[in-house]
């Protein structure tokens, strides 16, 4: 099994900066894809940015210019640097890999953290 423990929410103003970290622990052989979604309220789960081992990123149009993603292979941990945050940035923010440990490649979630931006 794979865990994953995030961290870094918070409540900020628009304009400014947060940084998210999620690290995965458990029984792992190797992780393939680390990323971010997010679940505004009444709205569905979206991708925010994804990352692979060798450094591929993808982000949402909404996104690109002000959040950069970034993974630390050797502490299995995915980060999200967010800047000029926006009201509508406001979400919960989940944590996902895929991950191989005893079983096949699977996809885990966090338990989400809350970010909210608001003046």
């Amino acid at each position: 099994q794979v865990q994953l423990v995030e961290s870094g929410g918070g409540l900020v103003q628009p304009g400014e900066s947060l940084t998210l970290s999620c690290a995965a622990s458990g029984s792992i052989f190797s992780i393939s894809v680390m990323g971010w979604y997010r679940q505004a309220p009444e709205k569905q789960r979206e991708l925010v940015a994804v990352i692979t081992t060798g450094g591929y990123t993808k982000y949402a149009d909404s996104v690109k210019g002000r959040f950069t993603i970034s993974r630390n292979n050797a502490k299995n941990t995915v980060y999200l640097q967010m800047s000029s945050l926006k009201p509508e940035d406001t979400a919960v923010y989940y944590c996902n890999v895929v991950a191989r440990t005893v079983e096949p490649n699977r996809t885990y979630w966090g338990q989400g953290t809350q970010v909210t931006v608001s003046s």
